[in-house]
């Protein structure tokens, strides 16, 4: 049982997602399709495969772009959407190495939704 809000647990849950943290990084340009990379194997967590897109990630968790994916040109556009998208204060992405790192467990003002995360705890707790 984690304290804290339980509203603010359940985004950030939802946030530390792998295809989530895929899609912040900028190697996606939408969470379903990151969602589609991790199942296909595109992406390592911790010099490991992860294709469970489920998969939660933690601080220090590193996530690699599998050296014959490189090329693909979904992630050479990535490229460009990192340098004008850039990425959320709890993750960092070194692109031109195709890595990302998780340095911080995310935050309520990090996650950008305009959403009332206490009416959905509100609805499931009846």
């Amino acid at each position: 049982m984690q304290k804290g809000v339980t509203g603010e647990n359940l985004l950030a849950l939802l946030e530390r997602r792998l295809d989530n943290a895929v899609f912040r990084l900028g190697f996606a340009n939408s969470r379903q399709q990151a969602r589609q990379m991790v199942r296909h194997g595109v992406f390592t967590l911790n010099n490991r495969q992860a294709n469970i897109p489920s998969m939660q990630v933690k601080v220090g968790d590193e996530i690699v772009v599998v050296e014959k994916h490189r090329k693909d040109p979904v992630l050479a556009e990535a490229q460009e959407v990192i340098a004008r998208r850039g990425c959320p204060n709890w993750l960092e992405v070194d692109a031109p190495n195709f890595k990302g790192s998780v340095k911080a467990l995310p935050q309520r003002e990090d996650i950008q939704f305009p959403i009332n995360e206490q009416l959905i705890v509100e609805l499931y707790s009846k």
